[in-house]
């Protein structure tokens, strides 16, 4: 109910130097008046006025024995000029498990509810404070695994993905205002026949919508992370590799062939590039069946990733069939020769129909190389991406709502070509609107909105 009061803890748990309590609603101003005070005992009337957009230094107190649980900033903003477009107020106490709990209690006592996931922004949503691409951009920011990541989410909150997304709707309603005036009032107006300048604006904006498409599919992984496995015969370096890559002793690393089973994944940031890199068990034909086990575990995650290390040491061959069984066809590969500090020569000969395979020579015993990779990861990943022409990157709901769009807009463009009826062609281009209409939230399900929301941490 956007009528209630709602209080959440907005910082993580845990001890630290500030935990802050968010209250928003139109009870907001009281509830923070009954428990302030700006000095260790409160006020005859058990209540401290607040002034709009003030900083105030003092203590918060149990309403019913008015003893003091802790020393506080709090901030009051009255609505419209406040987050959630309403009155908000905003206590910093120390952060604590016991301490914040004990505050957030008051509010509730007071008549405050426990606010839902993502509530706050909702509510800044719903009062058309923010459209539906910026309040996604909140949850992109909280979780941006890179300093690209969070440049993208940064813009996109400032509203740059829903100034070119009304922009472009904005076309497609004049669009449909001049068809619709044929279909209402035929004797008023020139009977409809599409010009140049119909047809531009359909290939402009369906354009457009494909160019986010691509921008989408070369760089979601901002989001969520180049997928790298390393993969090989067992002892061939694969946790050696994964420990020098992350700096650290990640994985336990032994003489003894079969040290891994389980695959281990961890999260590295190159160049502000997020990349997930996995470990695996070795790959070889056993009979053990915990092995059997973690080496199936092994090819999925393979089947799953977006580049392969695949491991060889000097003195093994490279055998087109046992590749053939591990790296699925088409998979980013690039082939690494790891122990080159034992100074054999003999380096593993590649099939001439796998000589495109980018080679490096490492040790990752004595970190020789290591540097070379991490460059090449990131050159072979994002060689076509330009980081700094795209401003934003869609979502993956974004993407599904501009293929809708771009489905519709093929549709108005065949239509126009073969002078279809009026009636016909605005109903593509209102479909062509709604899409772009569910990215802003314009035109966006409740089903939508709760998905969206619910995904978001209590106190956001």
């Amino acid at each position: 109910m956007m009528t209630d009061t709602i209080a959440a803890i907005a910082t993580p748990y845990g001890s630290g130097g500030i935990g802050i309590i968010k209250i928003s609603g139109p009870d907001a101003f009281e509830i923070a008046s009954e428990l302030f005070s700006k000095t260790k005992k409160l006020t005859l009337d058990g209540q401290t006025p607040l002034e709009s957009h003030r900083v105030y230094h003092g203590f918060i107190q149990d309403y019913e024995t008015r003893e003091v649980i802790d020393e506080v900033l709090l901030i009051a903003m009255k609505g419209p000029a406040s987050y959630t477009a309403e009155d908000v107020v905003e206590i910093q106490a120390h952060s604590g498990i016991i301490v914040l709990r004990a505050i957030l209690d008051q509010t509730l006592s007071l008549g405050a509810r426990l606010s839902e996931p993502g509530e706050f922004t909702k509510r800044a949503f719903l009062n058309g404070r923010i459209d539906l691409t910026q309040a996604e951009a909140v949850a992109d920011i909280i979780n941006a695994k890179s300093s690209s990541a969070l440049k993208f989410a940064a813009s996109q909150n400032t509203g740059a993905l829903k100034e070119q997304i009304q922009e472009l709707r904005d076309k497609l309603i004049d669009f449909l205002s001049v068809l619709e005036a044929n279909i209402d009032f035929p004797d008023d107006v020139e009977p409809f026949e599409p010009s140049q300048k119909e047809m531009d604006i359909i290939d402009e904006v369906l354009f457009k919508c494909k160019e986010f498409i691509k921008q989408h599919d070369d760089a979601c992984f901002l989001k969520e992370g180049i997928k790298i496995v390393i993969c090989g015969a067992p002892n061939v370096g694969k946790s050696s590799l994964m420990n020098c890559l992350l700096n650290q002793e990640r994985s336990i690393v032994t003489a003894i062939p079969g040290t891994t089973r389980d695959p281990i994944e961890e999260g590295l940031n190159i160049d502000g590039i997020p990349f997930v890199i996995t470990d695996t068990a070795g790959i070889h034909r056993t009979d053990d069946l915990v092995e059997i086990i973690g080496i199936e575990k092994a090819k999925d995650h393979i089947t799953k990733s977006d580049l392969v290390l695949f491991m060889k040491e000097p003195g093994s061959r490279f055998l087109e069939q046992e590749f053939e069984k591990i790296v699925p066809l088409g998979k980013n590969v690039i082939l690494i020769i790891n122990k080159i500090d034992l100074g054999k020569e003999n380096l593993p000969k590649l099939p001439e129909k796998y000589n495109h395979l980018p080679t490096l020579k490492i040790s990752a015993l004595y970190n020789t190389g290591i540097e070379k990779l991490k460059q090449a990861l990131v050159n072979i990943c994002i060689h076509e991406l330009d980081m700094e022409k795209s401003s934003v990157i869609p979502n993956l709901r974004h993407k599904n709502a501009l293929e809708q769009t771009k489905e519709s807009l093929e549709s108005i463009k065949q239509g126009l070509e073969e002078r279809r009826e009026e009636d016909t062609l605005a109903i593509d281009i209102k479909n062509s609107i709604d899409s772009l209409g569910t990215i802003t939230g314009e035109t966006a399900s409740l089903d939508i909105l709760d998905t969206i929301f619910s995904n978001f941490c209590i106190g956001k």
